[in-house]
């Protein structure tokens, strides 16, 4: 925004000892209206609303400035109003802040002070924006170098950060071309972590040495060996919840908590609830579940819920690794009365030594993306998603919960079981009745589809999933891909594409954040 195009209200009953000030900002370009009172700045405001900046000295006669800011407020007014005062009285100040003004002054008023703020509420954005953009503009090359250079699973762990980093600085406001490029990089980058996965996954099993940790040892490395004799453990599972997702609700948690260990796990394909949730709780591969406990295990094929047994596995891992007998409870929260009575009952939380929590907002969200076009306007793409989610959270009864627990000795871990992928474009898959409907991956005989846009599995007990038929296949879609049958194509196209869904290969599905926190 250029300086001729910037307008100034300024009222000050001593307005002509400020000449020296109008006149340095009007060199710089601004235009400046001087009045005296309060009822002047309203009167001029009801003729141009149009004004980008108000200066208020608080003392004048008639009405005061606190009055007149109180009256700008009131009328809807949205421009920023900065109070200019002798009196540096703290209930003033307090009184101020609290009615919303964007910054404060103490008299007298240093020309370049004017500058500073103005720049500060009217250039903030720009000077942001443009900051970011050259600053990404250094990234980007590094970036692409390691994107390049054939990473690791920890390179790509770091890569995926380092995208969330830019993605959330984006956020605060960039160049739209710049965040389309950013956009780009972050395809690319899925491309090639999707080939790393194709080329990897199978040898995870086969040599765990040279594996991350998957879900099924994220229970043993990440929560048991951290469990303390002197304070009561708190595990939440968010379901879905992604890297980015964390980071914007990181610091609403870190008021009342403070970080010891910021980690992640890679999720096991299928990236499901029904998979990879099941391998965390069970601390074992669904292949191992099946066959240990085979009254506990559904496959895609048959009726009923999934995901019913997770007490019954935690408490049996718990048995299985934790030599001692500690107290522990299973919690799930699947709707709003839950999430209350979470809240209500959050005392009884600290008579455990252990305590999981399943909270299932995000993944609720997420399908209802597919099926509320409400929020299908209010999860458009991931900022939104991002910002929905934080909104969420801030008047949740989980963070209500969390900040009565935060007034006792509490170690609190969160972590996740997958994140989701806005999905774009689509891939035909011909299946029987039997084949599983999810739209990232697919289970079933005689499956048809183009091999180039997935990973196929042809013999599931090597990535420890079950096999529900001697001939069944995994296929998991890459990228932004999703499956679709070629009956009502053109429908489900429409309904599917640029929705949150989870199952395949991504950084946003199988890079988990695991976070272990305690109370300030």
């Amino acid at each position: 925004m250029s300086n001729d195009k910037i307008k100034i209200l300024w009222a000050d009953d001593e307005m002509e000892h400020l000449k020296p000030q109008v006149f340095f900002l009007e060199k710089k370009g601004y235009t400046i209206k001087a009045v005296t009172n309060g009822h002047d700045v309203l009167d001029v405001l009801e003729d141009d609303p149009g004004y980008d900046v108000v200066f208020l000295d608080e003392s004048m006669p008639g009405k005061s400035g606190l009055e007149t800011l109180s009256a700008i407020k009131a009328k809807g007014y949205l421009m920023p109003v900065v109070m200019v005062t002798k009196n540096e009285a703290e209930n003033i100040m307090e009184e101020a802040i609290g009615s919303q003004i964007a910054d404060y002054l103490i008299k007298p008023v240093n020309p370049n002070q004017l500058l500073l703020t103005i720049k500060k509420l009217i250039d903030n954005k720009r000077l942001v924006s443009e900051k970011n953009t050259l600053d990404y503009q250094i990234a980007f090359r590094q970036l692409f170098m390691d994107i390049s250079d054939r990473p690791d699973y920890k390179g790509w762990v770091d890569i995926y950060k380092r995208l969330i980093h830019w993605e959330l600085k984006m956020d605060q406001g960039t160049d739209p071309h710049i965040q389309d490029i950013l956009n780009q990089q972050k395809q690319e980058a899925n491309v090639e972590f999707s080939k790393f996965i194709v080329n990897q996954y199978t040898s995870w099993f086969k040599n765990p040495a040279n594996a991350p940790i998957l879900s099924h040892q994220l229970m043993l490395e990440k929560v048991f060996k951290q469990l303390k004799d002197d304070v009561p453990t708190v595990f939440i599972l968010l379901d879905n919840l992604r890297f980015d997702q964390w980071k914007v609700i990181e610091p609403i948690i870190t008021e009342k908590f403070k970080i010891e260990d910021e980690d992640y796990f890679y999720s096991i394909l299928p990236t499901t609830t029904q998979y990879s949730r099941n391998a965390i709780f069970a601390g074992m591969l669904p292949a191992d579940i099946e066959k240990q406990y085979p009254d506990w295990w559904l496959n895609d094929n048959e009726e009923g819920g999934k995901n019913m047994k997770e007490p019954d596995l935690l408490a049996s891992q718990i048995k299985r690794y934790i030599r001692k007998d500690i107290r522990h409870e299973y919690i799930k929260i699947s709707n709003a009365a839950k999430g209350k009575q979470l809240l209500d009952q959050s005392h009884n939380i600290l008579q455990n030594d252990f305590t999981a929590i399943v909270y299932n907002f995000i993944d609720m969200l997420s399908h209802a993306r597919t099926e509320m076009e409400v929020l299908k306007e209010l999860a458009s793409d991931e900022m939104a998603y991002r910002s929905l989610t934080r909104s969420w959270f801030i008047h949740s009864p989980l963070w209500a919960t969390l900040q009565k627990l935060a007034d006792s000795p509490v170690q609190l871990i969160i972590t996740t079981d997958h994140g989701t992928i806005r999905v774009q474009d689509p891939s035909r898959v011909i299946g029987d009745k039997e084949t599983t409907a999810n739209l990232r991956y697919k289970v079933g005989k005689n499956l048809s589809y183009d091999k180039k846009d997935v990973l196929e599995i042809r013999d599931p007990q090597q990535v420890g999933l079950p096999r529900p038929n001697l001939s069944s296949t995994f296929i998991f879609a890459k990228e932004k891909t999703f499956f679709l049958y070629p009956n009502n194509y053109g429908h489900f196209l429409n309904y599917y594409k640029n929705t949150f869904q989870h199952g395949g290969i991504s950084l946003e599905e199988m890079i988990c954040p695991v976070i272990r926190l305690r109370s300030r």
